[in-house]
């Protein structure tokens, strides 16, 4: 699974299967903590992060909304994800 962002102690993950189940989502990683957030509506969907780090996944996530589908879809066609500048 390429690692496509890291900031903050956070790992961004995404999948590269084609034919990945939907809806587009990608992983966050942090310590122990996973959890999986849909593209498209910025929301947890399942797991659990701690509250200060599923603030900055989701704020990172609004911010490159349009970069992680442009990800999706390369995986999803079987290509290779690019990565994507971490918060800051």
């Amino acid at each position: 699974m390429p690692t496509i962002s890291m900031f903050y102690g956070l790992i961004i993950r995404m999948y590269y299967a084609p034919g990945e189940h939907p809806p587009p989502h990608f992983h966050a990683y942090y310590n122990e903590f996973k959890a999986t957030f849909d593209i498209r509506s910025c929301e947890m969907i399942e797991g659990n992060l701690p509250k200060k780090q599923t603030k900055l996944v989701l704020a990172w996530a609004e911010l490159h909304q349009d970069e992680l589908m442009a990800n999706w879809t390369l995986l999803m066609n079987g290509e290779e994800p690019f990565k994507i500048q971490p918060l800051q």
